[in-house]
């Protein structure tokens, strides 16, 4: 029997590759092939439609990576194809590789209509065609690079168009002009689909051996020399298995039309606008003979790459989705790192997502789309619910290594307690392709069967784009009700999570942040994309603080414009591929050369609004500060002609030096390492018994798989110090003033640190500059302190969540690498220690045996890595960063502390000090940001926050002359059931927040 099974199996396979699936095309009519390759960059069409094109034969080789080629097809309808359905069939080169990593194409008529996109998996140009007709198609053709192998995570210099080389990668395949043979499509299917289903049922399965008999049946009523003229009679052995249906209890479903598009990855962002129109030209395409498709994209960023290039096209998107074809969704700019991307900039994703929809759809999206970013920070569920949304999804957790989540739907609640509706798909894929294995593997493991009935399936090629294709609609026509199979229908993201949330309103709740078991090494690769992200974080936040603080004394005019533009390229940049550093060189390139105009430009706004500010030059020295914190006298989020006190300078005891502020005693021993850091408020040592601070530490890295995402445990197993004992490693000490100056030098690595206390705070500055010329290796920091405790306390977004010290479960073990924000906190009760940090995300905390007795906590900071792929020279070069170790600080110290390192003071010249525009007496209560309000209307909003996780009551005060004050949500409209209340200028607003609450406000003058 099992000789029998395999030989129909076999039977069957051959059928459908070698016959079948080519006699959807039959009666070809070769066309006649031009090329001209684009000399640089791509250019628009009326540009490529004058080009000297020249005949090229098929065979012909072409495609250097990264150029593009358009090639004109010229074809003579036959005259006997009469009535047929006629498609030019275009064949450059494709690989068995999957669609959006290599070469893809784009065509257009004469008149630059443009058609479809082209892709393996979609190689047909419908078109309406008449006899004796001359047709005319021309296809811009981009010869991407198959950066990712089948072989492994080679080192490749595919990721950077100077070292890919000129050698062409593709050869010519194939154009012709064929009739469509619908029939033949059909059998196809029919035959494809029962198959994959029979082998999804078990063997002794009476439903199994009935598909198997029909499908016997099927073959032998087939002429394979005669496909077109028996088709139709196989399809009707096939008939009743078809037609029968689905059990009552068959898993539902709701299968949404997509493509994960990422922004950049093995691709510029350059290739990623051509990508998108690509593939909304596919979906186009495919909606006019399939109205029932409904295809989602959550990406406003995207869209507007459309509008911007081509605007006809974006108009017929626009037409698709007032029909309910096209569904714009997800919310969010792009879909952002949302582990690494502050807090803020998290809220403004929601914003500029939300609101292109509103605008250019008038849709009101309710979900937020993540599929495939690196874990979800637990701050994020009440960022969803502030921008009026109330659904997730994400599947990327289906990449744990160690842990399965135990729901594929259930409530996500966030570290101030709020609740999202959350979905999984438990197909564990968000590029499905409708086949029989994906929806026998969803109705199999989705963890709620009993409770409810129905989970989403995202279908499309993606990643590098693609979308939906008429197969896959096909499969989806064949299992809508088909005994064996999940009921599949086609479905909005909205309809699929009402429906699910109306079952079942009482799903389990998961609480805290979604970490993701995987991909831990993405939170310190490329430390110069992170940096350029940071600093450009509070930049924003600086200019649009000064910027509305003179604009509201009508000083200056506010830059509406030029802040959303900036706003909207850092927003870009945060996208799960770029920020992480899990991109090519090219786009890491890219990404560095903007960062420093957009720093340059928000350096400039901000210096233009202080001027403004200090109304030009004076005889005093203002010290602005845009910290949400006083620092030695100076007003938050103001100015004040204050002199900032000095420590003392560095003293020698024997072979150590010393540094002291009165509050810290730090000594530096012969090798560079500290050897006491002592609080002398505390009276206490902070560093564990017998151990040395800031120690560097050098560890093989060599993950599994997806260099530069994973850091895999078994990199802790070896290692070097670099303590000055090393015969390679040669090490300076010296001071200068108020500072030690440390130099290592390895034969691969020179540092210089410079040590400094920070005045007036307990608050041990490390300055590092790094020329890093390493491969495969990761460069911690690590900091023993003699601190007991079984948790440590990492900022995210607007609070901060508790992670295990120890490892005492499967969960807790890994997590032995996690991110925080701009500081992470270990204590026991009345005394801890903050690291603080300028750039640094990766972390990692362990607990040790103490001499004595009880246990001393490690910190550790994940300063570089070097991963060779996709960028082989990811991190390499000269690095500078700060970080620093903050002694008897609690959670509201790290804060504060956190925010004065990433916003340093500015001094200016000027004739006046500078009155905060708005003040809160309540130092929990952070105000994160002050803007004008984005309608123009000249209202003040403010956003602020709980940033110690209990009940905080503050009073806000401005200088502003406001009339009224209203709660908002984060797209600045009115609060649900909120007025506008009087603002009495000398009481101020009155606000309670709940622990970790945000509260966004709108000031309004009369």
């Amino acid at each position: 029997m099992h000789d029998r099974r395999r030989t129909v199996e076999d039977r069957i396979h051959r059928t459908l590759v070698e016959r079948l699936r080519p006699a959807e095309h039959r009666r070809r009519t070769p066309c006649r092939v031009s090329a001209w390759q684009v000399p640089g960059e791509p250019v628009p069409f009326a540009e490529a439609v004058r080009a000297p094109y020249a005949h090229v034969d098929l065979g012909a080789h072409w495609g250097p990576p990264w150029t593009t080629t358009w090639f004109r097809l010229d074809v003579t309808v036959p005259d006997d194809v009469a009535g047929e359905d006629t498609e030019i069939v275009f064949d450059p080169g494709f690989t068995d590789a999957q669609p959006g990593f290599q070469c893809e194409g784009l065509a257009h008529l004469p008149d630059g209509t443009i058609l479809t996109g082209l892709h393996p998996r979609r190689r047909q140009i419908p078109l309406h065609t008449t006899p004796g007709q001359h047709l005319r198609v021309y296809v811009e053709t981009a010869a991407n690079p198959t950066v990712l192998r089948s072989d492994g995570f080679l080192p490749t210099l595919d990721g950077d168009p100077h070292t890919a080389g000129h050698a062409p990668r593709y050869r010519l395949r194939r154009a012709d002009l064929a009739v469509f043979d619908a029939t033949a499509h059909r059998l196809n299917h029919d035959i494809d689909v029962l198959d994959q289903l029979m082998h999804e049922l078990p063997v002794d399965s009476p439903r199994r051996g009935q598909i198997r008999h029909a499908l016997e049946a099927a073959l032998d009523r087939l002429d394979l020399h005669d496909i077109h003229g028996t088709a139709a009679d196989a399809r009707a052995e096939l008939a009743d298995v078809l037609a029968a249906p689905a059990q009552h209890s068959a898993h539902r479903l709701h299968a949404v039309g997509h493509a994960h598009i990422d922004s950049a990855w093995l691709w510029p962002v350059r290739e990623t606008r051509r990508k998108v129109t690509r593939t909304l030209a596919g979906v186009a395409a495919l909606a006019e003979t399939h109205p029932q498709l409904r295809f989602a994209m959550s990406q406003p960023q995207q869209l507007e790459w459309l509008r911007e290039d081509q605007p006809r096209l974006f108009e017929r998107i626009r037409a698709l989705a007032a029909e309910g074809v096209f569904v714009p969704m997800g919310g969010m700019w792009v879909e952002p790192d949302a582990m690494l991307a502050g807090g803020e900039a998290m809220a403004r994703q929601l914003v500029h997502g939300k609101r292109f929809h509103l605008e250019h759809f008038g849709v009101e999206t309710e979900e937020v789309w993540l599929p495939d970013s690196f874990g979800c920070s637990a701050g994020l569920p009440q960022l969803i619910a502030q921008a009026r949304s109330r659904w997730f999804l994400t599947q990327k957790l289906s990449w744990n290594r160690t842990n399965r989540l135990p729901h594929h739907t259930f409530w996500w609640e966030g570290i101030d307690g709020t609740r999202i509706f959350t979905h999984c798909p438990p197909a564990d894929t968000y590029n499905a392709e409708i086949t029989g294995r994906e929806l026998g593997h969803a109705q199999r493991t989705f963890a709620e069967h009993g409770r409810a009935t129905r989970s989403l399936l995202p279908y499309g090629h993606g990643d590098g784009g693609g979308g939906p294709t008429r197969d896959m609609l096909a499969r989806a026509a064949r299992t809508a009700d088909l005994e064996g199979s999940p009921r599949v229908e086609h479905s909005t993201p909205a309809e699929f999570f009402a429906a699910a949330h109306a079952e079942y309103p009482d799903a389990p709740v998961w609480a805290g942040e979604l970490y993701l078991e995987a991909h831990r090494g993405a939170a310190t690769t490329q430390l110069k994309t992170k940096q350029g992200n940071r600093r450009c974080e509070h930049l924003l936040r600086e200019a649009e603080l000064w910027c509305a603080t003179a604009a509201a004394r009508d000083l200056l005019d506010y830059p509406y414009g030029t802040l959303d533009r900036l706003w909207k390229s850092v927003l870009l940049h945060q996208f799960h591929d770029i920020l992480p550093g899990t991109s090519i060189v090219w786009v890491h390139r890219d990404a560095e050369i903007t960062y420093a105009h957009l720093t340059a430009e928000l350096d400039a706004l901000v210096e233009h609004a202080l001027a403004a500010l200090t109304g030009g030059p004076g005889p005093l020295r203002l010290v602005f500060n845009a910290a949400p914190h006083d620092r030695a006298g100076i007003p938050a989020l103001g100015a004040a002609p204050i002199r900032v006190s000095r420590p003392d300078a560095v003293r020698r005891e024997g072979h150590d030096l010393v540094l002291d502020n009165g509050l810290v005693r730090a000594t530096v021993d012969r090798h560079g390492l500290l050897s006491s850091v002592r609080d002398l408020v505390a009276d206490r040592e902070t560093l564990a018994p017998g151990a040395s601070g800031n120690l560097l530490q050098l560890h093989p890295d060599h993950p599994n798989a997806w260099d530069a995402w994973d850091l895999d445990d078994f990199y802790r197993n070896t290692g070097r110090d670099l303590d000055g004992t090393g015969g390679d490693e040669h090490c300076t000490v010296d001071a200068d003033g108020d500072t030690v100056h440390i130099v290592r030098t390895l034969p691969r690595l020179r540092l210089t640190q410079r040590l400094r206390l920070a005045p007036d705070t307990p608050r041990l500055d490390v300055d590092t500059t790094i020329d890093w010329q390493e491969d495969e290796k990761i460069l911690k920091a690590a900091f023993p302190l003699d601190v007991h405790t079984d948790r440590s306390a990492s900022e995210t977004h607007f609070g901060h969540v508790h992670r295990p010290a120890h490892t005492n479960t499967s969960w807790d073990a890994a997590k032995f690498e996690s991110a925080a924000h701009r500081w992470i906190h270990v204590g026991e009760p009345g005394y801890g220690i903050a690291l603080i940090n300028d750039s640094t995300h990766g972390h990692d905390v362990t607990r040790h045996p103490r001499a004595g007795g009880g246990t001393t906590t490690t910190v550790r900071l994940s300063l570089l890595r070097a991963p060779r792929f996709p960028d082989p020279t990811a991190d390499r070069g000269e690095h500078s960063l700060r970080y620093s170790l903050l002694v008897g600080a609690d959670i509201g110290d790290a804060v504060r502390e956190g925010y004065r390192l990433n916003l340093p003071l500015r001094v200016h010249d000027g004739q006046t000090r500078v009155e905060p525009i708005v003040h809160v007496d309540n130092p929990a209560v952070i105000v994160e940001a002050v803007k004008l309000a984005d309608d123009r209307s000249g209202d003040l909003v403010v956003r602020l926050y709980e940033s110690r996780g209990g009940r905080a009551r503050a009073t806000l005060t401005t200088t502003l002359d406001a009339s009224t004050v209203t709660r908002t949500d984060l797209l600045e409209r009115t609060w649900d059931g909120e007025r506008p209340q009087t603002f009495d200028p000398d009481t101020g607003f009155s606000v309670d927040l709940r622990p970790f609450e945000i509260r966004t406000v709108r000031l309004a003058t009369t």
